[in-house]
Order: structure tokens, then sequence, then C-alpha cells
């Protein structure tokens, strides 16, 4: 047998280097991510047994073994799982073929502390490598379940690794350890003491579901009386009653199921007895992951059945707006060779998504009062991911309504929930009024706010992508409309310093002429001319026709590859701008034309800019402006 040398990816040896150069404070992690690995590769083997995927493979006697030699300074994690042939070990070990390979680097160099460098191993899947945080040199000896050969595999971190195929090897895979000198700057703890083997095991794999195994030391005069010795207790913690569970415990779980280093933001534990039985134990991270709204993001939880492990990432069992959730379901009445396809059919997975679904909505709602920090952290990390509900899941849209928070002028530090928005609505107002932008500020600044600042009548700021579709999708709220700022006609009336009926119809009649004319001039980029009610300061803005897309929302369907035909936005004159009535002025005294239409070109153009949008031509824009700044120097 040939034995070759490979050099690591870059991305791949750029990890090396900084893990072993000391950028992990806990290095205790190691083992808790070797022996993770070794537990998914006996889930995978047993479930390939179950559904006849496996056929020569030995399922007797499934468990995870460790082995420490303090004289050769060496620590084994041995399991007897799945194994891999020699080309997964070539593509899955000598390479990191990531999509969040070069976030993970990133986010790993812009650590702020140590603790926070911790838990990013797991986090991206690249757990195998923690190992060369403790070790100056790792071997991996793995023979895939069924097949004749197996493979070593050897590297020191130092930019290359070797791989060489075997006759014979144990089926599974074998890590060794060669561990750095005890007396090294770095090395807090002896890996090879086996009361650091306990602490470890129990502090972070107790509930793994196979035994993990420490075997006697070599050498040792009674070894032939010692019998290899279980560290954990192997009870799933969502089988165990509740006052046997610490809050550690399930803390602990969490890291495990969901690659995290901190502590989950919120737990939820239930189960369901009767005609249909399952338990479940979910975990609300306290902080949204990288590839949240990427499309690759595996989403879902695991899946068991009779405490078999099924699939890791059951997308049936959650809707899609609650991705973010992590945890365990185990059914008892599910078959264990169930696919994804038989679950997207089958309707006890539907009966458990609903419940699981509200019982997480109401859990979220509850911390709202419960636990006012945390609901605060929780809408910072995951709102804009849960609002998608209210456009996907139409019998869930109240219950998501009432666990949602928005930003709105009432309080600049403190998002307001829908109810207590409505409670303050000033005598006559008929609608919740809102405006969507990039920003609060840029919405603040907006000339369609004027109005509603001047008279006090609170507004919702919606800044998140989604609000552009959800508002249209859910309507109303407890029979108050919802309405937009920017579209439509404004009516205020009945609030303080409201016009008249009959000053309205006075400056109808003053300014027709004027907005005729513009109407006419201004036709290929306007629908129409019209004087405002939600102007005060601002000479002019532009807004949608009610039931028209926005700007923003027309922007986001062409980013999704749909042709949507652009439709022309109406022109609000301020009759009380000193700008419009000079305008309106020199339009009755029938003033040099050419000047009027530059002037009303120009109108129409700074109200695109005031929100954000772009002047039909900008260059004529740049003209008539440069124009008009110079006759006035």
């Amino acid at each position: 047998m040939t034995t070759e040398t490979f050099e690591f990816q870059v991305e791949a040896r750029q990890l090396l280097q900084l893990m072993i150069h000391s950028v992990y404070s806990n290095k205790d992690v190691f083992l808790r991510e070797l022996v993770s690995n070794a537990s998914d590769a006996l889930d995978k083997l047993r479930l390939a047994a179950l559904r006849d995927d496996a056929p020569d493979a030995d399922v007797s006697d499934l468990h995870i073994e460790l082995e420490a030699d303090p004289d050769a300074r060496t620590l084994t994690v041995r399991d007897n799982g799945i194994g891999m042939s020699y080309e997964e070990v070539t593509r899955l070990i000598g390479t990191i073929a990531n999509s969040g390979t070069a976030k993970f680097l990133e986010e790993l160099r812009e650590a702020k502390d140590a603790a926070g460098a911790d838990g990013l191993i797991g986090q991206f899947g690249v757990g195998f490598y923690s190992g060369f945080m403790v070790a100056d040199e790792v071997t991996l000896v793995t023979r895939r379940a069924g097949e004749p050969q197996g493979t070593r595999w050897t590297s020191k971190g130092e930019g290359t690794y070797t791989l060489e195929p075997l006759d014979e090897a144990p089926q599974g895979t074998a890590v060794t350890l060669h561990l750095k000198p005890a007396d090294s700057d770095d090395q807090l703890h002896d890996y090879t003491s086996e009361w650091k083997i306990r602490e470890i095991v129990k502090k972070y794999s107790d509930f793994i579901t196979w035994p993990v195994r420490l075997l006697p030391r070599p050498g040792d005069d009674a070894d032939e009386a010692r019998e290899p010795e279980t560290l954990n207790s192997m009870k799933a913690l969502w089988a165990r009653p509740r006052d046997e569970v610490s809050e550690e415990e399930y803390h602990e779980l969490y890291k495990h199921i969901g690659h995290d280093w901190r502590d989950p933001l919120e737990t939820i534990r239930l189960q369901a007895e009767g005609t249909f039985e399952y338990q479940a134990l979910l975990f609300v991270p306290a902080h949204a992951p990288h590839d949240l709204f990427t499309q690759g993001y595996q989403r879902g939880v695991q899946l068991y059945v009779k405490r078999v492990f099924i699939m890791d990432d059951c997308e049936e069992l959650l809707p899609p707006y609650l991705r973010f959730v992590k945890g365990v379901v185990d059914a008892q009445d599910l078959s264990l060779n169930v696919s994804r396809e038989i679950l997207q059919q089958d309707r006890h997975i539907r009966m458990i998504q609903r419940r699981l679904t509200k019982k997480v909505l109401s859990t979220v709602k509850d911390l709202r009062t419960s636990a006012p920090e945390r609901y605060a952290t929780f809408w910072r990390e995951f709102g804009a991911v849960l609002k998608e509900g209210l456009v996907t899941d139409s019998d869930n849209q109240d219950a998501i309504l009432a666990a949602s928070s928005f930003e709105s002028t009432h309080d600049a530090d403190e998002p307001t929930a829908l109810k207590a928005y409505t409670e303050r609505m000033k005598d006559g107002q008929e609608a919740i009024y809102y405006m969507t932008g990039e920003s609060r500020r840029a919405i603040e600044n907006s000339p369609h706010m004027e109005a509603f600042r001047a008279k006090g009548v609170e507004v919702l700021l919606l800044t998140d992508a989604v609000d552009e579709v959800w508002v249209d999708a859910v309507g109303e709220y407890e029979g108050k409309p919802l309405r937009s700022v920017a579209k439509g006609e404004i009516d205020l009336s009945g609030t303080e310093d409201d016009k008249s009926e009959e000053e309205k119809e006075r400056q109808g009649e003053e300014y027709a002429g004027l907005l005729g004319w513009m109407s006419e001039h201004l036709g290929e980029e306007v629908k129409e001319v019209r004087l405002s009610s939600r102007l005060t300061v601002s000479p002019a803005c532009v807004v949608s026709d009610s039931g028209e897309l926005t700007p923003a929302l027309e922007n986001m369907y062409r980013a999704m590859g749909q042709e949507v035909p652009s439709a022309k936005r109406i022109l609000e004159l301020n009759p009380e701008h000193q700008l419009v009535k000079s305008l309106n002025r020199a339009w009755t005294d029938r003033a040099d034309r050419t000047e009027l239409t530059e002037t009303a070109e120009l109108l129409h153009a700074l109200a695109v800019l005031a929100e954000g949008g772009r002047p039909g031509d900008p260059a004529r824009f740049v003209q008539l402006m440069a124009d008009r700044l110079e006759r006035t120097v």
C-alpha cells in the first residue's frame, strides 16, 4: 500500500494555524467535539441497519471508547459506527468544503473574547480540527461499515497530511491525538488523566445516547481485573422527569445539537399523551446564526422514534419562519423506516407541527411580560424571520402578531405591540399608520411623516425587507386597517389643527390651474399632481396610489427575477409652502413657461430624492440645479 502526501486547502491551513496557536481558552471542548462526531457516526450506522442499508455491518454493541496512554502521551477516541471510505476521508477531512468557512475564519479572528471563540468550533462543523489545540499530531484510522478496506489519515497540522489505504481496520473510526508535552505553556491540563476525562464527558456528553467507555490504562497491573468504565448516564433528557433535569443539563444538550457555545435564550418542553404520543424539547437560541437568511441554511429539529435517531434536520416539524428553533422530537408511533417524502404526508407529523408552532409562539408572547429583556433579545435577533410567518401562515397570523413588536414614533427605545398601539390611538383615528424604509432615521426624516408628527399621530416604523410584504397580507388588526402614510389619500380629519372643509375647497380652487398644468406636463413621470394633507414643512412628496406596489417592493420582486411594470407615482404639493405659493402665482400671472417648466421638474425630482429615490433623468436634474444655483450667486 502506498502512502500519499497532500496539501491542505487554503482555508483548512488557516484554520489549523489559528487553532494551534492558542485561539481557544477552553481546550476541553476538543473532547466534546470528537465524542459528538463519534455519536453521530453511531446514529448513522444504527439508522442504516434499520433500513437494511448496511446489511453486513456489526451493530451488536455500538459504543464509544476513550483510551489514554500517559507514557506514550496519546488519547484515542474510537467508535464502531458508520466509518468513512477513502474518498470520504479525502473529501471531508483533507478540505473544508463548507460555505461557512470564510465566515467562520472572519468571526474567529474578530471574536471579542476567548469565551466567544470557544464555541465557534462546532458551529461551523469543523470539530475534528479542534484536536490540534492539544496535539502535535493527529492520526485517524477508519473503515466504512460493509467495506473491506480501511484508511489511515495523519497530519501534524503544518500544511500537509498523508493518506494510506489499509488492508485491515476495525469498523468505525479511531482518532488518536499525540498530545503536546504536559509541561508546554499552553497545556493547562493533562488529557491522559482519568479524572479530567471523566470531568469533560460528564459535563458535555452525559446525555449522549451511546455508552462512552473509558478503557483501563495500558500496562496497569490491575488491567485484568478492571472492566471498561461507562462515563455517561445515556439518559435522554426529554424522557426524564422535569424535576430530575437541571438547567445546566438542558443547556449542554442545546450546545451539542445546536453547535453553539452560548446558553439558549429559552427552553421549551412539551409532552403529548393519548392516541399519539411524543415528547419535544426545543430551544430558542440567544443569537441568530450568520446564515439564517441564506438558501442553504440547515433548518429543522432532530427526529427520534422511540429514542432511535432518525434524522438531524427534520424540516416538517416546524414551519420555515421558526427555522432558528433547535431541539429534539421523540415520537412513539412513527415507522423507523420513515423518509422525508413520507413525513410530508404524515398526519401525525402535521399535528406535531401545529402543536409545536403554537407552543413556540405562545412562549415568545409570554416572554414579553415575564422576561422583557430576553424578549427584547429575541426580537432583535429573530423578529425579521418570525414576521415571514405573517405572509406564509394564515392559520397562525393572529398568534404571530401577538408575539410581534414594532418600532414606532411613540418610544425611540422600546418597540410596541399592536394591541398597545390601538390602546393609544387618538379619538377619531380609524387606521393603524405605518411607513416602511431602510432605517428608522430615514423614515423619521421623510416628508410623509410631517403631518403625523405635527399632530401627534403614532406611526409604526418598519425597516425589515419582509415588512413591505406582510402589511398587505395582514391588512388589518382587530378591525383597524393597516395604512401606509406613503400611499393613497391621508385623512387626519378630526385631529388638532385640521383644516376646515371650506379651507380645503378654497385651496383646491386656487391651485386647480397649476395642478392641471403640472399633471399634463409631468404626465410621463407622474400619475397625478394634487394638494397634500400630509406635508407641513416640505414643498412636495411622491406617494403611491392605494393598492399599488411601493418602489421598494417593485425592486424586491425584480431582484427575485419577477417582471413588475413600474407604476406611476402621485406628486403631492404643500399649498402652505412658499415655493409652491410662488409657483402658483407665477403660473397665474402667465410667467415664463420655460422657467415654470424647469421649476416643476425640479420640484418633482427633489420629492423623489427626499424618499431615497433617483430622478428619471439625473443628468437633466443636475443641469437644472446648476443653472438655478448659477443665477443665485
